[in-house]
């Protein structure tokens, strides 16, 4: 699979035939060149296209589980509880699935297997025999966005308790580093 970024650059439709062309830049050559000699021959692909947006830092990654740790001293509660809870409160990282009931325990334990964020809640259904399952995301793959609302909400939670923090400046060089490295992600 390739993750490539660039720009949209035209559409074209062929009149006889109706096939229509998207003309796409892209900024990686050499991972474009790549692969175009891997799949140039494939009949069909899959293909999916979305707004770019910046990677998180893996310093911002830290800093919040340096931020967990030290809540997790001064409140005695495992830092693993601080940060599965500050998952469940940022917003905008969880999906809604209705599955059938003799489904719902595989599909959470199944889910939770993806990290330590990874999560799931139940609510009841207007479907009989359904359960909608609440599936969260870990921080592994959040967008600068996302990480910021994880890092501000921890961030607020250490003022409460008298926990000296980085000063906001020093928090957004923190979330302006784009240096992503899946291999060291946690979440």
């Amino acid at each position: 699979m390739y993750e490539l970024s660039g720009k949209i650059q035209g559409l074209a439709q062929d009149f006889v035939s109706k096939r229509v062309t998207l003309t796409i830049s892209v900024n990686e050559e050499a991972a474009v060149k790549n692969l175009f000699d891997e799949l140039h021959e494939t009949e069909k692909l899959s293909i999916k296209i979305d707004k770019y947006r910046e990677k998180r830092s893996l310093d911002a990654n830290a800093y919040f589980f340096v931020l967990c740790d030290k809540l997790s001293a001064k409140l005695n509660i495992p830092k693993e509880v601080i940060y599965r809870n500050a998952i469940k409160d940022i917003g905008g990282n969880s999906t809604i699935v209705c599955v059938k009931d003799v489904a719902v325990e595989k599909l959470c334990e199944s889910w939770c297997k993806n990290g330590l964020g990874w999560q799931t809640d139940t609510m009841p259904s207007k479907i009989d025999g359904c359960t909608n399952v609440i599936l969260y995301y870990g921080s592994s793959t959040y967008d600068t966005a996302q990480m910021s609302r994880l890092i501000s909400n921890i961030v607020e939670e250490c003022h409460a308790q008298g926990i000296d923090t980085r000063t906001p400046d020093e928090i957004a060089e923190l979330l302006a580093l784009w240096d992503e490295k899946p291999w060291l992600k946690k979440g």
